[in-house]
């Protein structure tokens, strides 16, 4: 492999992150190792800002970020960069919301870049989408009459037996508008964002900022939210805990999330001469 500078994009759950939801340190060491050889290295996540600048800072980024698959992309560390965000119109955002009361869903969740808007209070979410202490505090209560601005993204968390038809009343009423997701296993949430807004739309607008090409751009990922990357990436890589879907379109499959996928394939795609930890 060529040593040119190639732009890194990575995944976080079930990616970059074991399932304790940290960066190995063999791992963290490959990614260290590619920086200082001059390759660029950007998170891509659906998380919010809030749920993954711990990540950036722990990697020591100095790159811009892709947040809420693509809703949201940014640079966390240049106020002048051109940041891109991109909300759904909020009457298509109370019209879905409208559909999951019909449907009895669990509950509601709405995030406008890092402020977050919960229809009903459920300690496991606020546990999960609340990522410090420092972070601002949830509003609670009916989504909509809470909810008054374009949200980044909506996220429902439906009764099992309702997740096809809700996704179904998506497609069918709300296509032009939305794209939307499942989250894996164990939460059965839908996220849902603006029409078009994926992460490659965000990695393209970075390797352009960096001119990097196509064919050096490496992405790695895992889930359905990963497709578009994955498809845009000169060299994409599914991760061995990767969705079938996945795999059958990267370039690349390589070992899971838990066994160093991401060091090793940069260890010897880049022919980097890594520190052993």
């Amino acid at each position: 492999m060529e040593n040119k500078r190639h732009l890194i994009a990575l995944d976080l759950d079930g990616t970059l992150l074991t399932d304790k939801k940290e960066i190995s340190s063999q791992t963290k060491q490959t990614v260290l190792t590619a920086m200082e050889e001059g390759h660029i290295v950007v998170i891509s996540t659906g998380r919010p800002h809030r749920a993954s600048i711990s990540y950036y800072h722990e990697l020591g980024l100095d790159t811009p970020m892709v947040n809420f698959n693509g809703a949201l992309i940014h640079h966390p560390t240049d106020s002048k960069w051109d940041a891109l965000h991109s909300p759904m119109p909020i009457r298509t955002a109370h019209k879905i919301i409208e559909a999951c009361y019909d449907l009895d869903v669990h509950n509601i969740l709405a995030e406008v870049k890092d402020d977050v808007y919960l229809d009903s209070y459920n300690k496991d979410i606020i546990d999960i989408f609340q990522s410090s202490k420092n972070d601002s505090p949830f509003t609670i209560g009916n989504l909509q009459q809470n909810l008054t601005e374009d949200p980044t993204s909506l996220l429902i968390h439906p009764k099992e037996t309702h997740i096809k038809e809700l996704r179904s009343h998506l497609d069918d009423y709300h296509a032009e508008l939305i794209e939307h997701r499942k989250w894996g296993a164990p939460w059965n949430i839908i996220e849902i964002v603006k029409k078009g807004m994926n992460k490659a739309v965000g990695l393209q607008k970075i390797a352009h900022y960096y001119d990097i090409p196509q064919d050096r751009v490496i992405a790695f990922g895992d889930e359905d939210n990963d497709l578009e990357m994955i498809e845009y990436a000169g060299v994409g890589v599914a991760m061995g805990n990767a969705i079938d879907e996945l795999k059958d379109i990267a370039n690349h499959v390589t070992t899971t999330n838990e066994n160093e996928g991401i060091g090793d394939f940069l260890q010897n795609y880049l022919k980097l001469e890594v520190k052993p930890v």
